[in-house]
């Protein structure tokens, strides 16, 4: 049997507590009371839990750490949480499913990769995730690719995928705790252990490494900040996503500015962009 068979949907019903500052002390020792994970941005902190806690448990928190603010109380299924189904699809030469629900694949061409997005924003669907996916596959089915730096990695599915096309030396990076946790256990679930390194860290000081791809579906903030710098022009080949129209037209005016060629563009729902290039350095 399969060690994911025994796998149940363990966020079938979330629990989440809203407040404002960011945990000082460690929380590992709420994993007794059904705690799933601790998302912070911007100052704010969201605690996820598998079952309700009472109100005791909520003031006790506060207690521990003073400077923390409760705001508010969320129940919702993880469907609701993530805005979309967390079901099996396939997309390219992939089939991606959560590890609770894994179909069976007759086509010995298809790609699985098991995919637990726990309560990171990431199941795939967004229409930047599947473009990106796109550009890894036509890309690693044209050309050797062995290095590749996936920068705000989220769930880990750009990197997994990458690994599942034979790419050998994978680096995914996110700036959230929470996702690099994430990332690391879908990491696990597919056997990549030793193709992807998943770590916190700021795009900024990794993206001198050398690669033959960069793939970044991330904030326009952050992107704008990674093309000023030179050593962007390390990596072979580039995949931009995550942009808006006016983005969009801002990072192609910084594109020409380099010595790099677009490959491709993609944008099926009018909305969000991706931009496929490779250097003309290397």
């Amino acid at each position: 049997m399969n060690k994911t068979d025994l796998i149940t949907n363990p966020y079938e019903n979330l629990y989440i507590y809203y407040f404002e500052g960011t945990f000082q002390k460690d929380l590992t020792d709420l994993h007794g009371n059904n705690f799933i994970g601790n998302w912070e941005e911007d100052g704010y902190s969201f605690l996820f839990f598998s079952s309700p806690l009472d109100d005791s448990f909520v003031e006790n928190l506060i207690i521990k750490n003073p400077d923390l603010h409760f705001i508010d109380k969320y129940e919702m299924t993880c469907e609701q949480w993530h805005g979309n189904k967390i079901e099996s699809y396939t997309t390219g030469v992939f089939s991606i499913s959560p590890p609770w629900k894994i179909p069976f694949i007759n086509n010995p061409d298809l790609k699985q990769i098991l995919l637990d997005p726990g309560v990171v924003f990431g199941t795939g669907r967004h229409p930047t995730t599947e473009d990106c996916l796109g550009y890894i596959e036509q890309l690693c089915t044209e050309k050797q690719i062995s290095r590749v730096v996936d920068i705000g990695t989220g769930t880990g599915l750009l990197s997994l995928g990458a690994a599942a096309l034979g790419c050998e030396k994978i680096l995914a990076l996110d700036f959230n705790f929470l996702a690099v946790k994430t990332a690391l256990n879908n990491v696990r679930l597919n056997g990549f252990e030793d193709k992807i390194i998943a770590i916190q860290a700021r795009a900024e000081d990794f993206i001198s490494l050398p690669a033959d791809l960069v793939i970044a579906n991330i904030h326009y903030d952050i992107m704008k900040e990674i093309l000023k710098d030179k050593t962007f022009l390390n990596k072979k080949y580039f995949i931009l996503s995550g942009l808006l129209k006016s983005e969009t037209e801002k990072i192609f005016s910084e594109l020409k500015k380099k010595p790099v060629e677009i490959i491709d563009h993609s944008c099926p729902d009018g909305v969000w962009n991706t931009i496929f290039g490779k250097s003309e350095n290397i």
